[in-house]
């Protein structure tokens, strides 16, 4: 649903300039954030070498109605600010949705979804991919058909990284979103953590 501006117009002067989209203030968006450590943690397993994601907050563009309240729009992004794709703060200021999703899974979906729309087109590559069958993956819930869409089936488990890939075609469940690492292949995993020591200042 939409409303009119509450903002008065002055027809004899320009409309004011948009607040510019700015990185989301820390622990003001505390399950997004949660979610977002979480996909980071798969981002740095597939692509050591890219900098972790953030979240862009894009202020409202008009007033809230009266009693409302619109934090604005939050986007999953590359460090340098740029994003691809949806909000994942969907909600409608006037209907009294909660400013961030209550379940967990749902919104580690979410921000999954968005993640990978920003890094594949804004980086030009397919990501994540399977290791074993080298095709690009997916978010669904655990346990997710190979005849069903994504929101279309009934699984309802924790949301997994899915391959369409198999010998049967049924596809697979790859990895807990998150836990992508673990299924790298060894030379993979042990680059990965002498990385790791590297940033933590180990040997």
């Amino acid at each position: 649903m939409s409303h009119f501006s509450y903002e008065p117009i002055d027809p004899g002067r320009p409309r004011p300039r948009l607040p510019e989209p700015r990185p989301a203030e820390p622990g003001r968006w505390p399950k997004l954030e949660a979610a977002l450590a979480v996909v980071n943690r798969d981002l740095a397993a597939t692509l050591p070498e890219q900098d972790a994601l953030i979240l862009m907050a894009e202020p409202p563009q008009e007033s809230p109605p009266p009693g409302a309240v619109d934090r604005g729009r939050i986007y999953v992004a590359m460090p340098d600010g740029r994003w691809q794709g949806n909000q994942v703060n969907a909600h409608d200021p006037e209907e009294g949705d909660p400013l961030e999703p209550d379940d967990a899974d749902t919104v580690l979906t979410a921000v999954a979804d968005a993640a990978q729309e920003t890094v594949m087109e804004l980086l030009w590559q397919v990501w994540p991919v399977c290791w074993e069958h080298k095709t690009g993956m997916h978010v669904r819930p655990a346990g997710t058909a190979d005849d069903r869409y994504p929101g279309a089936t009934g699984a309802s488990g924790p949301p997994v990284w899915w391959c369409r890939g198999g010998r049967e075609g049924g596809g697979h469940d790859v990895a807990a979103v998150g836990e992508l690492a673990a299924t790298l292949p060894g030379k993979q995993r042990r680059a990965l953590r002498r990385g790791e020591r590297r940033r933590d200042g180990r040997r």
